[in-house]
């Protein structure tokens, strides 16, 4: 928030203002209307296997308007290259052929699947949804700390976050120039009809979750809600002469696009595990036969893969033909020569990942562990060296948070969302920003104990667009729906917007108007 020796950056002064005229009780009043509020409407997370309340600090981040203009073509191009990465890792490997990375990076990482070989999205898209984490470094700079193209989640407390901070601040959102996010159920909605299968006019999309048992349940009900969609289960859907039916107290009704939130080898047990209750015996066979769309596609989470990670720069200059916008972390792969002796001499210096790791789990901050973790994390590297990553400690940027004893600095990442129908890639102006509690923590995951803070991404000019893949796709829909509207509304507004500008005579697709954002 505040420039070394200069007082608070241009983009908080008017925050700092506000805060600077609040005493702590007041402060604390605030905090505690927010946290009261999550409770009531059971916005919730997964801490050591017990729901609790989603942590939200009364202090947003502000991201002036011209960084954005940055980090959002950043974000979209990162995305057309994974787009791109996945359509060839199942289909002709065409980037392990001319040596941009070797076949066996692929194939040995956990979430490639040869069972989607060869399975063509309706709309090209396999990439429907994705949150690309960035951190800001000790240089003001932002940099990729990992890709989320499996199956993203904490969009619904992006949602849930603004809600509360209106809420609690109306005086800095009537005098500050706020970029909305409450767009983000139609812009998702209109992706997955624009995914639905050739010949469909009107599709039916569902949101399929594992169950209430679930972390994420509470975002998989609201984004079913705010889209006006049904929310099913695996037992609610069943495959019958090759396509996908969901039953309904009315009957049976067909399902053409499935938003997925089960993890792949959960999906299908005909296909993956067999003894998965939380899937549906037959999707992938619905699947490869087009008469379902699955989105995120499956298989995706081979580019989620850390290992992978690395060679995005490459993928980017390989398939755009352009440098990265944004930079990754410095990292070291393991299984080339000399970089495991190097890590190994330096691992009380350096952050220690499993490849195909989420949540924070089994990562080691080498300055923060014991010598015991250290000696058995060495253990682990030689063993498989393939499973691993390095990467230095990124002194996060940190941002002043509320905690027990006042307004303490704590760091923070940031993770974007991105939504691909095929057309255009748009992202969230914002998105989660996540904060570690504890004091000096550089892990800020909500499974480690981490909270969130509402992102503020301030008006003036739009960020660029990103550059439209070349597919022949519905028109993209307006921004004028609230997330309060009535959902069928909303459903209704994308289907007309969708269908603009058609020709009954001769189908044939008018220029695509660019919108502003």
């Amino acid at each position: 928030m505040l420039e070394p020796s200069a007082g608070p950056r241009a983009a908080y002064r008017q925050v700092h203002a506000a805060l600077a005229q609040l005493s702590a009780g007041e402060l604390r009043g605030r905090a505690d209307a927010l946290a009261r509020s999550y409770l009531t409407q059971g916005v919730t997370f997964d801490f050591a296997g017990e729901e609790r309340p989603f942590p939200l600090d009364v202090v947003p981040r502000v991201i002036a308007g011209d960084e954005w203009e940055h980090v959002a073509p950043g974000v979209a191009q990162r995305v057309r290259a994974l787009e791109a990465f996945l359509a060839d890792v199942y289909g002709p490997q065409n980037a392990v052929a001319d040596g941009v990375l070797p076949r066996s990076v692929i194939v040995s990482s956990t979430h490639y699947h040869r069972a989607v070989r060869g399975i063509a999205p309706p709309n090209g898209v396999r990439v429907h949804v994705s949150g690309i984490d960035l951190v800001r470094d000790s240089l003001d700079g932002w940099r990729v700390l990992e890709d989320n193209v499996r199956v993203p989640s904490g969009v619904s407390y992006v949602l849930s976050n603004r809600r509360a901070m209106a809420q609690s601040f109306p005086e800095l959102f009537a005098a500050l120039r706020i970029r909305p996010v409450a767009d983000y159920p139609r812009r998702l909605l209109a992706a997955l009809m624009a995914a639905a299968p050739a010949g469909v006019d009107d599709p039916t999309v569902v949101v399929l979750t594992p169950g209430v048992f679930n972390s994420a349940y509470f975002e998989h009900s609201l984004l079913a809600r705010t889209m006006g969609v049904e929310l099913v289960e695996g037992r609610d859907l069943f495959c019958s002469g090759g396509r996908v039916w969901m039953r309904t107290t009315q009957g049976r009704r067909r399902v053409d696009v499935i938003y997925r939130r089960v993890d792949d080898e959960f999906l299908d047990p005909v296909t993956f595990r067999a003894d998965s209750l939380l899937g549906s015996p037959g999707l992938m066979t619905c699947a490869r036969n087009g008469t379902v769309t699955i989105a995120n596609a499956v298989g995706n989470g081979v580019a989620d893969d850390k290992l992978v990670y690395t060679y995005v720069p490459d993928l980017i200059r390989y398939y755009l033909g352009e440098e990265p916008v944004l930079a990754n972390v410095d990292t070291w792969r393991l299984e080339e020569p000399g970089a495991l002796e190097e890590v190994l001499d330096r691992l009380d210096e350096l952050v220690v990942k499993p490849v195909d790791g989420s949540g924070g789990k089994g990562l080691v901050v080498g300055p923060a562990a014991s010598r015991d973790e250290l000696a058995a994390l060495r253990a682990r590297l030689i063993d498989d060296p393939r499973g691993w990553i390095a990467q230095p400690v990124v002194q996060l940027s940190t941002i002043p948070t509320l905690v027990e004893d006042g307004l303490r600095p704590r760091h923070t990442d940031l993770r974007p969302f991105a939504v691909n129908d095929g057309t255009d890639v748009w992202v969230l102006p914002g998105g989660l920003t996540r904060v570690a509690l504890p004091e000096g923590r550089l892990v800020v995951n909500s499974s480690q104990g981490g909270g969130s803070k509402d992102t503020w991404v301030l008006g003036g000019a739009p960020p660029r667009r990103a550059t439209a893949v070349p597919q022949a796709h519905p028109v993209p829909v307006s921004n004028a729906v609230p997330i309060d509207a009535n959902p069928q509304d909303i459903r209704a507004h994308v289907m007309q917007q969708q269908q603009v500008g058609w020709t009954a005579a001769d189908g044939a697709r008018p220029d695509v108007q660019e919108e502003t954002c």
